[in-house]
């Protein structure tokens, strides 16, 4: 870990001139299928070092789609209690399918940016069966099914969805992409 501190100093410094805030993703901050579970205090001890070096915000990530409801909680909570009011982003995968269930876990928790993809895109080498990233569209459907206001043209997020789609020419995990938004049915 100390390598890794150590190039974020530097990362930190060169930003800092630039008059740049520096976020540090941890990645596989809820586990990996190598180690498996990933201790909360761990990833507090992580997120404390780059914070001390000078990093502004923390992304956590569930790269390897290690994620449940319940370590949601527990490394968010205890972030909350030991780091106060840093700024946290989660970048949850779907790959065992608990992805939303994870993001609706951090907004319990106060968490309010999470990574997303069109229409899932994207994975990880490291984590045997890995998908992409949660949908945007998916992701920003069931905010705005709950009330929240989101800022996107949910109409235009569907086209760039399809786009995407046709452009990598397979079907991507998009769900609404494929059943329409709730609002639209009849």
């Amino acid at each position: 870990m100390a390598e890794s501190v150590g190039d974020v100093a530097d990362v930190v410094a060169v930003a800092r001139s630039a008059g740049l805030p520096v976020e540090v993703s941890i990645s596989a901050a809820f586990g990996d299928p190598y180690e498996g579970d990933v201790a909360p205090q761990r990833v507090l001890e992580v997120a404390e070092r780059v914070l001390s070096v000078g990093a502004q915000s923390i992304s956590l990530g569930d790269t390897t789609g290690m994620g449940t409801p319940t370590g949601v909680w527990e490394v968010v909570g205890l972030m909350r209690d030991r780091l106060g009011e840093v700024p946290l982003n989660l970048h949850f995968h779907d790959t065992r399918g608990t992805g939303m269930a994870n993001v609706l876990a951090a907004l319990q928790t106060g968490v309010t940016e999470f990574d997303a993809s069109i229409g899932g895109l994207g994975g990880s080498p490291f984590a045997p069966g890995a998908n992409g990233n949660l949908a945007t569209e998916d992701l920003a459907h069931m905010l705005m099914a709950m009330g929240t206001e989101v800022g996107i043209d949910f109409d235009r997020l569907l086209e760039a969805s399809r786009l995407a789609e046709e452009l990598v020419g397979h079907p991507l995990a998009s769900q609404v992409s494929k059943a329409g938004p709730r609002w639209a049915t009849s």
